[in-house]
C-alpha cells in the first residue's frame, strides 16, 4: 500500500498520510517519501498550494511509529534521518494542514510546520514524548511558544497530555474548527482561493511572515519594502491592476 499519497488537481496538490491502521504513524520509509513529494509540489509549475491531511477519522498523524525507532543505528544516525518537517518549513509554497484527528509528537511538529491549520472538532493535539524519555526534535517548541504562548507551551511539552481541538483553537495553534465531514472541503476551499492569488505575491509573502519571525524590526520593514518591489516588477502586478481598472476578473500566470 502506497503510504503517501500525491494528487494534483487544478494547482492544488494534496499529500495524504496513508496508515490509518497505525494512526498514520511515520516510517522511516514513509519520511523519505514525504521529503520528496514535498520538495516535488515546490518545483511543479502546475502546482501552487497543498494540502496535507491524513487516511481515515482518528488520526492526522500519531508522530515517529515507536517500534521503527530502534531501526536506526545510533542516535547519531536518527539525528541526521531526513526530516519532514525542515521539507515543510523550506518549501517555497504555501502549504494547508487539515487535522483529521489525534497530532501528536511528530504529527504535531508537522502541522505547526505548515502555514495554515484548520481541524476537525474531534482533533486532539499533543507532545508526548517526554512520557517517553525524549523530547521533540522537529521544531516543537519554536512553534509551540510561537503560537500559544510560553505557558501554554510548557505545559504541553513538560506534561505530555493531549489538548482538545476547543483549547487548540483558543490557544492559536489552529485557525478553524470544523465537523470531521466538512474538514476536508474546508482546506480546499481555502487552498482554492489561495491558488487564485498571483503565485509570485503568495509565495513573497510567505518569505515575508518567515521574516517577520527571524529579523530584527527595522530588517523585516525594509525586506517587506523589498519583496513589495519584486511584486510590482512582475507580469501579475501589471495583470492586477489593469483587471482591476478595467473591471474584469484577472488571469495570473506566476510571471
Amino acid at each position: 500500500m502506497e503510504h503517501i499519497k500525491f494528487e494534483v488537481d487544478n494547482y492544488i496538490a494534496s499529500i495524504t498520510l496513508n496508515r490509518a491502521d497505525k494512526l498514520n504513524a511515520m516510517t522511516p520509509e514513509m519520511a523519505e517519501s514525504l521529503v520528496a513529494k514535498i520538495q516535488e509540489f515546490d518545483r511543479r509549475q502546475d502546482v501552487r498550494v497543498l494540502v496535507l491531511t491524513g487516511t481515515g477519522e482518528k488520526a492526522f498523524c500519531a508522530g515517529s511509529d515507536i517500534s521503527e525507532l530502534d531501526t536506526y543505528g545510533s542516535p547519531w544516525e536518527f539525528r541526521n534521518r531526513p526530516d519532514y518537517c525542515d521539507a515543510i518549513r523550506g518549501a517555497r509554497k504555501p502549504i494547508i494542514c487539515a487535522i483529521n484527528g489525534y497530532a501528536l509528537g511528530g504529527g504535531l511538529e508537522m502541522a505547526m510546520s505548515c502555514d495554515i491549520r484548520i481541524a476537525a472538532e474531534h482533533a486532539r493535539l499533543g507532545s508526548p514524548e517526554v512520557k517517553l524519555g525524549w523530547i521533540g526534535g522537529g521544531g516543537m517548541a519554536f512553534t509551540l511558544a510561537h503560537n500559544a504562548g510560553t505557558s501554554n507551551a510548557a505545559m504541553m511539552l513538560m506534561g505530555g497530555d493531549h489538548v482538545g481541538a476547543q483549547q487548540a483553537l483558543q490557544w492559536g495553534l489552529v485557525s478553524e474548527l470544523h465537523p470531521a465531514s466538512d474538514l476536508l472541503r474546508r482546506a480546499k476551499e481555502i487552498a482554492a482561493t489561495i491558488a487564485s492569488r498571483p503565485p509570485v505575491a503568495v509565495e513573497t509573502a510567505k518569505a515575508n511572515l518567515r521574516a517577520a519571525f527571524t529579523m530584527p524590526f527595522e530588517m523585516a520593514v525594509q525586506y517587506e519594502r523589498d519583496l513589495q518591489t519584486v511584486c510590482f516588477a512582475t507580469e501579475d502586478a501589471n495583470e492586477g491592476r489593469a483587471a482591476f481598472k478595467e473591471r474584469r476578473p484577472a488571469t495570473f500566470k506566476g510571471r
